[in-house]
């Protein structure tokens, strides 16, 4: 019997049953290996590698881990996107819902150039509104969004289906969940 990648990926992603409320998918164990972490950089920046990004933009605190080995690979720039009151020069925000509590993101106003091709990375697409509401930032300075990747993608939420999310954007991710239950 054979496993895809993202089966044996699986492996070295811990499930924790009941962390504030919500099933949480640790990716600690997976980056302390370092081959396997680069493996998955690399994938995620193959798939993207033809885009022609010129920057890569991350949501703290697991994205920027992804996302910046993931700019550094491609050998682009790096944008964070912050919790409201973090970040020093002038800002736009935004203010979401997500699955249990409102949140405010912030990023540098000028962090993005009008027409900037972006790629958004984070760590797990869930619902899909923090990444919605990165989007929402990134447009709103003039960036182009050309896809949107992930290691961990929570089928059973259906993120990527969010206000036609699919429908206007490559989604990549490496590992998929089908149920909560699914390790």
């Amino acid at each position: 019997m054979t496993f895809s990648k993202s089966e044996k990926l699986k492996q070295y992603i811990r499930r924790i049953p009941e962390f504030k409320g919500v099933v949480f998918w640790d990716i600690t164990t997976l980056l302390k290996d370092g081959d396997i972490f680069w493996s998955c950089v690399n994938d995620i920046s193959k798939h993207f590698r033809p885009k022609d990004v010129d920057v890569v933009v991350s949501p703290e605190a697991r994205g920027f881990i992804l996302g910046g080995a993931v700019a550094h690979d491609m050998m682009v720039g790096f944008v964070p996107i912050r919790k409201l009151g973090k970040l020093p020069s002038k800002t736009i925000f935004l203010t979401y819902a997500k699955e249990y509590e409102k949140d405010t993101i912030e990023m540098h106003e000028d962090a993005i150039s009008k027409g900037d091709r972006v790629l958004f990375i984070d760590d797990l697409l869930a619902t899909g509104g923090s990444a919605l509401a990165s989007i929402r930032l990134i447009e709103a300075v003039g960036g182009k969004v050309v896809g949107l990747g992930f290691l961990i993608e929570l089928e059973y939420l259906n993120g990527r289906f969010n206000e036609n999310v699919q429908s206007r954007y490559d989604i990549y991710s490496l590992v998929k969940y089908k149920s909560v239950s699914d390790i």
